[in-house]
């Protein structure tokens, strides 16, 4: 795929997701977001950070986090939560929308991922809507599929997941998840917000694989 392509989807979405947070309330900051480690603030200054992670910085959090990746960056978010306010990540966000810069071991997707997935972890919880673009969508949750980062290919281990607002779908499995192209890059995602617009019955294999049950 395009990499000028890819560069432009990641800069929209960084650029309408700040927009979007720059219409939260004072209330709406300390809310857990669909990522439970963290606060809408916390969130937003994670957000941040893949244009500005170095791989100096990235070894540093990883022996302070002694090799744990999620405790690595969820250190960081916290950390710089602290130190700037909402408005001040909102513009770090747009201060760097367009920028190809990406963290240490990410490939060109990963910027998108991380934007299409956090939009929704902020508005959801939120009770407001947040669109995803079907295009973007079908192309972020395809190289979740693909990667070995996400943890996806283990979570939808025999399921076949199909698309149904574009042509897409992903899977060998004898179980078939059907639904919108967003609520399929939530579960591969790891996210169980995405089991109540689809249906099937590899759904019920998912959400046990989500709630860390077996199926």
């Amino acid at each position: 795929m395009d990499r000028d392509r890819i560069l432009a989807w990641v800069r929209d979405e960084r650029l309408g997701l700040a927009d979007f947070l720059d219409d939260l309330g004072p209330d709406d900051w300390g809310v857990t977001s669909l990522c439970s480690d963290w606060t809408m603030h916390e969130l937003a200054a994670h957000l941040t950070t893949s244009t500005r992670t170095t791989a100096m910085g990235m070894i540093r959090g990883a022996i302070r986090a002694r090799g744990d990746f999620d405790r690595m960056t969820s250190d960081e978010a916290r950390a710089l939560a602290v130190r700037f306010s909402p408005a001040e990540l909102i513009g770090r966000l747009r201060e760097t929308a367009g920028s190809a810069r990406r963290a240490p071991l990410t490939s060109p997707l990963d910027p998108l991922v991380d934007a299409l997935v956090h939009g929704q972890d902020v508005a959801r919880p939120l009770g407001r809507s947040r669109e995803m673009p079907t295009e973007q969508a079908v192309a972020a949750v395809g190289h979740v599929l693909a990667s070995p980062f996400y943890g996806a290919r283990k979570r939808c281990r025999g399921t076949r997941l199909v698309a149904t607002d574009a042509d897409w779908s992903a899977g060998n499995g004898p179980d078939v998840v059907r639904g919108p192209v967003a609520e399929l890059l939530l579960l591969a995602t790891g996210r169980p917000a995405g089991l109540a617009a689809v249906t099937g019955p590899g759904r019920a294999r998912i959400a046990s694989a989500l709630s860390g049950t077996s199926a």
